[in-house]
């Protein structure tokens, strides 16, 4: 299970890529993208398929992010995540987070070997403050639960 201090560790970032974003703005990886940028962090769309996104430039891959990110935000299919964190830890990146069913056991197993900090199973936008509309109730729901991180 992910811990409080993973997550207040991944969310110190102030300059985060976010692997997965889509020309559909009704794609999960825009909407991280939109939001964080909305909170005062500076993000980088990265798509091997786009050359912007919300008039930013958008990357093809991690390594052309080489020492301006701190962290690594995975929307990509299970198949294709280890790439991205074997790219993140290429360029020094020691911040993962594979949102929730991006995640593969190869890619947890590479960050657990590497001293990645890696966070899966969780949503970004139930901890990256303010947490607004629907990811504020269902982090509610969660902790009732006894879901979140401790």
């Amino acid at each position: 299970m992910t811990s409080k201090e993973s997550v207040a560790n991944f969310l110190s970032s102030k300059n985060l890529a976010v692997v997965g974003v889509s020309r559909k703005s009704s794609k999960f990886g825009n909407i991280i993208y939109k939001e964080l940028k909305k909170k005062g962090v500076n993000v980088f769309g990265v798509n091997q398929n786009m050359g912007s996104i919300e008039g930013d430039q958008c990357y093809k891959n991690l390594l052309g992010l080489k020492g301006k990110i701190d962290g690594v935000i995975n929307v990509v299919s299970p198949n294709q995540t280890l790439e991205v964190v074997k790219q993140a830890n290429e360029i020094g990146v020691k911040n993962i987070w594979m949102q929730q069913g991006s995640e593969s056991e190869e890619a947890i197993n590479f960050c657990k070997e590497n001293g990645i900090n890696e966070i899966h199973k969780e949503c970004i936008l139930m901890f990256a403050e303010p947490v607004k509309s629907i990811h504020s109730f269902h982090k509610w729901i969660w902790k009732i639960a006894g879901k979140l991180p401790n």
